[in-house]
């Protein structure tokens, strides 16, 4: 029960790696309050789960980080965790990338993390083991064709959750980042579902497989946990080896 007392807000948390670690930290003693947009099947991901509590809402909207920090304390009365995993990816050649995508994903994936964790400084600060865990990628340090708004988000996230840790260690908070590599997810489930494709990815990790969500939701586990308590701005890669050589 590492996280036993403790409340953890979980966004993207209707499937993939949000679910599994929504599932993760309650069996570990937390709380969770599982976020995700409207029409994504977040109760039904959670049914049964008396621990965690769900709220539809997409998070890059103007009042959601206030939204999501009261539901949390509406049903926990306390806040301890959050751990910004909601992303999205348009795969668009940068000479054919359209403002629109460009600013979507930059909402989602970069600025909605920033928002939601400064909000939730102030209760943040009540905790005795505050922690601020966001979801990047190996993409943060690496590219692929397509990709140059997800590249760029995710590369923002490794630089916004190094200062945040600076920024808010005096309150004893720390901020950290995870590095997926190549995570069968919902995300990626088109590309992966592909035989031909997964084993191109496959081959490329050390460890000769996909990751699953459950060794993200590990990860996330750690940075959250007591175990994690002098781990600050620090980004946790977890490819299976996959960027190891070029």
């Amino acid at each position: 029960m590492r996280l036993e007392h403790r409340t953890a807000i979980i966004t993207g948390a209707a499937s993939g790696i949000g679910q599994a670690s929504a599932q993760l930290f309650a069996d570990e003693g937390a709380g969770v309050l599982a976020v995700d947009r409207p029409d994504s099947g977040l109760a039904e991901a959670h049914a049964g789960r008396e621990t965690i509590a769900t709220l539809e809402q997409d998070i890059a909207d103007a009042g959601a980080p206030e939204t999501i920090i009261a539901a949390a304390l509406r049903h926990f009365g306390r806040l301890d965790i959050v751990f910004n995993n909601a992303g999205i990816s348009f795969n668009a050649l940068a000479d054919r990338q359209t403002d629109e995508e460009w600013s979507r994903t930059l909402d989602v994936n970069l600025t909605a993390q920033f928002r939601l964790a400064r909000a939730a400084v102030p209760q943040l600060q009540d905790s005795p083991a505050p922690r601020i865990i966001n979801t990047a990628s190996v993409m943060a340090r690496m590219t692929d064709y397509g990709l140059v708004a997800y590249c760029a988000s995710k590369a923002g996230v490794a630089g916004m959750t190094r200062a945040l840790a600076w920024d808010l260690g005096k309150y004893g908070i720390t901020a950290n980042y995870i590095e997926p590599g190549a995570i069968y997810t919902g995300l990626t489930r088109n590309n992966f579902d592909d035989p031909e494709i997964a084993a191109v990815w496959a081959k490329k990790a050390a460890l000769r497989r996909l990751g699953q969500p459950i060794d993200i939701a590990r990860a996330a586990l750690f940075l959250a946990s007591d175990d994690a308590a002098f781990v600050t701005g620090h980004g946790l890669t977890v490819d299976g080896g996959l960027t190891l050589r070029t």
